[in-house]
């Protein structure tokens, strides 16, 4: 059963084109990573807020990559990361058109 992961924390910037830019190399990591069909990186300046909208193909394998990010964003100096999983339930997502 695939799994959705909702991950946000404090940040300070870049934002826009010049995130883009800086975190391309962490992007493409991202992409290589274990049960990852997708992800949606978000960004609120107003709320000095980051994150990502990640769709994985079961349960462990988003727990192993919230983990694994969790100890990365401690080490670069973010102290508080929030990450919920959640069962995706296909049926009712595809009514919607998510994009499964």
């Amino acid at each position: 059963m695939r799994h959705l992961l909702q991950v946000d924390f404090p940040y300070t910037g870049p934002w826009g084109q010049e995130m883009s830019k800086i975190m391309n190399d962490l992007a493409q990591s991202i992409a290589q990573e274990p049960g990852l069909i997708w992800k949606i990186w978000t960004e609120n300046e107003s709320a000095n807020e980051a994150g990502g909208i990640y769709l994985f193909q079961d349960k462990p394998s988003a727990q192993a990559y919230l983990d694994m990010h969790t100890a990365r964003l401690k080490g670069f100096g973010i102290p508080h990361v929030n990450g919920k999983i959640f069962a995706v339930n296909d049926d009712l997502s595809r009514i919607d058109n998510a994009p499964l």
